[in-house]
């Protein structure tokens, strides 16, 4: 009885090559045949050529130089630019110390350390703040991916874009950087909470700008503080805000939303 792993001759007497074990017959190749007809005539004549259709035809439009840094052209409402860290209508920070954009980066660029708020050290509503925050902009590529992971809208960009800078360092962005600007009628933190109120009527926007009581809280702990004077009254929550959105500074662009 013949093995049947030894090869067997054909009937020409020719001995076909073993198959390995786990080897498939391989069929027979095709030709291959392009899935776009061969172009014909002065299509074929002009093929060398079609790919600088877009070159030439931008060879006959006025050219538009933008003359920066003496002209700076505004960008487009959207652009993303410096980041920044917003405040509620009565002074309080937004930035509860999370640490949700600083996971969201995929550049690893932010850098949060939170902490607790005290009463004597209240700088946003709820229980934490962020105590620490850096932006390294060496790492930066502004995808904007941070602003969708925060959840109290505390971080926004603007459309500022000028950034550069002379050292590394300088282009380590720390908090006091990035904060919005006190606008007229806020208090600087740290300041009380709206008497009555949780961190829900402050995400809710019901906050429309500091109370007395606030005021009187902070002239009793920092009576220099330059804030007191732009309190020009009593301001009552429970109010639609203000039509300068607390996230945006007053004068300054709008942030990309």
């Amino acid at each position: 009885m013949a093995d049947r792993r030894t090869p067997q001759p054909d009937d020409d007497g020719a001995v076909a090559p073993r198959q390995r074990g786990g080897e498939v017959g391989r069929p027979a190749a095709e030709p291959y045949r392009p899935l776009r007809e061969p172009r014909t005539g002065i299509g074929e004549v002009l093929a060398p050529v079609a790919g600088f259709g877009v070159t030439f035809a931008s060879m006959f439009k006025p050219t538009v130089t933008e003359q920066y840094p003496f002209e700076k052209v505004p960008p487009k409402p959207r652009y993303h630019g410096r980041h920044q860290l917003n405040r509620y209508a009565d002074g309080l920070e937004k930035c509860i110390g999370c640490e949700l954009c600083a996971w969201a980066c995929p550049a690893d660029a932010i850098y949060v350390e939170g902490a607790d708020n005290a009463p004597d050290a209240q700088f946003s509503p709820g229980e934490r703040y962020g105590r620490v925050y850096q932006i390294n902009y060496l790492r930066c590529i502004f995808c904007g991916l941070c602003i969708e992971a925060c959840p109290t809208r505390a971080l926004t960009m603007t459309n500022e874009y000028e950034l550069a800078g002379p050292t590394r360092e300088g282009l380590i962005w720390e908090k006091e950087d990035l904060l919005a600007p006190l606008r007229s009628g806020q208090l600087s933190a740290p300041h009380p909470m709206v008497a009555g109120t949780t961190d829900t009527e402050y995400y809710r926007g019901e906050i429309s700008g500091p109370t007395p009581e606030q005021a009187e809280w902070v002239r009793a702990h920092r009576p220099d503080d330059p804030s007191l004077e732009t309190v020009d009254g009593p301001v009552t929550h429970g109010a639609t805000a203000a039509s300068t959105p607390a996230d945006v500074p007053a004068g300054a662009p709008g942030d990309a939303r």
